[in-house]
């Protein structure tokens, strides 16, 4: 019987996929793209179904990804995780959000081990790919798994190998973005490295697994940390009569020791709000503070209130009090260019003018309605845009620079500009109607 190496070495293996979402679409894709079959496995009905009729609802990948997807018959997708003995290597893509207590959810992660232990074989491959704190792989999933009777690094193998996707990005993709392996044992992280070398341009080992989670959390504590300190910076520099933007830009002509990072109404997506209380919960078990890391965390989380702070002083400017005052946020995706609003600030934005009394709608060519979330259940849709719209709100706040919106036209038509993202910058004509926060 061939063993895991020879088929990894020649792409005969079988790579399962748990959870068929942001990170792992794109990588089934790249495995398929690699020759090797795929059985991707999600407890959501919906997605299997849009899947095998070639619909994306990633939509910023379009159509046309998952068409390219299924269309040589090496993937397939299925609810059904009994089939988890099928597949040789089983990559886990599933979230890790934070309870209500900033507290780390494995739940998921918890419930996964669960069902791949429930039907784990000898020669079996697990890689966990959820952000999470050092030694989750070893304390959370390898008890689960050795529970079966079969012994790590000689019956099964088990490795981490952090995720690195950015939704949007059109200079970097699964492919090409380097891959960080790091095994339980060596055995592991050598027949993970293995395996992802089939797929992904340039695989990186490390020591361990402890060493590839850790990596993962300070990509995005480092993210974490400059975006404080520039939203520190916009707000102290909004109260010099200083425009950030223009100071951040003379500072980027630095061609040495300096990157440029950009303030924003809040954190969004899935990695940068969550990631860095990840770290902090893990540090109290050795008994160290964190204080540079939650004093960022601090910072971040209160920008939204600082855009309502600021909008509803623009308000009161103008003789017009919150409460009763018709807003439009533009944009609700966390990031441009994208559908996803996963912890966006916007969704916090509408919900704090919302209970201040503001009559809020919100505009995203991209997030047609929202849906219900952990937090939020907004039951909103977007409405269009037009000069005689934007004539009839309060305040517009932007939220989201996505490219498709025509700020000369935003700002020619609106009463009252609130932009957190700098997005008009470049217009021409009068600016005393446009109010940075």
């Amino acid at each position: 019987m061939p063993s895991l190496h020879d088929i990894i070495t020649d792409r005969s293996v079988v790579v399962g996929v748990i959870g068929l979402g942001y990170v792992g679409l794109p990588l089934s894709r790249v495995f398929t793209d690699a020759g090797v079959r795929v059985i991707g496995f999600d407890v959501d009905p919906a997605k299997i179904e849009a899947l095998a009729a070639g619909r994306n609802y990633l939509k910023h990948l379009g159509d046309d990804y998952v068409k390219a997807l299924i269309a040589d018959g090496r993937f397939e997708a299925t609810t059904e995780f009994a089939r988890l003995d099928e597949a040789d290597a089983i990559l886990v893509c599933v979230p890790t959000p934070l309870g209500p207590h900033l507290e780390p959810d494995l739940s998921y992660v918890e419930k996964t081990a669960d069902d791949i232990a429930a039907n784990l074989r000898a020669g079996h491959l697990v890689v966990l790919e959820s952000t999470t704190y050092p030694s989750t792989t070893r304390d959370v999933v390898l008890p689960r798994l050795a529970a079966t009777g079969l012994m790590c690094g000689h019956d099964f193998f088990l490795a981490y190998s952090p995720e690195r996707e950015d939704p949007g990005r059109k200079d970097a993709n699964t492919h090409t973005i380097p891959k960080l392996v790091g095994g339980i044992d060596e055995v592991s992280g050598e027949l993970a490295t293995a395996l992802y070398r089939l797929a992904i341009e340039k695989v990186i080992p490390v020591r361990n697994a402890e060493v590839a989670e850790a990596a993962k959390l300070l990509e995005n504590i480092y993210r974490a940390v400059n975006i404080a300190m520039v939203n520190e910076m916009k707000v102290l520099m909004t109260a010099m009569n200083i425009d950030v933007w223009e100071v951040i830009d003379a500072a980027a002509t630095k061609p040495f020791g300096f990157q440029p990072f950009y303030p924003g109404p809040g954190l969004g997506g899935h990695c940068i709000p969550i990631d860095p209380f990840y770290l902090t919960w893990k540090a109290k078990e050795v008994g160290l503070p964190t204080r540079f890391i939650e004093l960022a965390g601090e910072i971040n989380h209160q920008m939204p209130e600082y855009v309502v702070q600021r909008t509803t002083w623009a308000l009161n400017q103008r003789g017009k009090a919150v409460k009763g005052a018709r807003v439009l946020v533009l944009g609700l995706a966390y990031k441009p260019d994208v559908d996803d609003v996963r912890e966006s600030p916007a969704l916090e934005l509408i919900e704090k003018l919302r209970d201040l009394g503001a009559a809020v709608d919100y505009n995203d060519p991209h997030v047609p309605a929202t849906h219900k979330m952990r937090r939020y259940d907004l039951k909103m849709t977007s409405v269009d845009l037009s000069p005689e719209m934007l004539a009839g709100y309060d305040a517009v706040v932007v939220a989201t620079d996505h490219s498709a919106y025509d700020w000369q036209s935003i700002a020619d038509n609106v009463r009252l500009l609130i932009d957190t993202r700098g997005a008009t910058r470049r217009v021409t004509g009068p600016r005393d109607h446009i109010v940075g926060a």
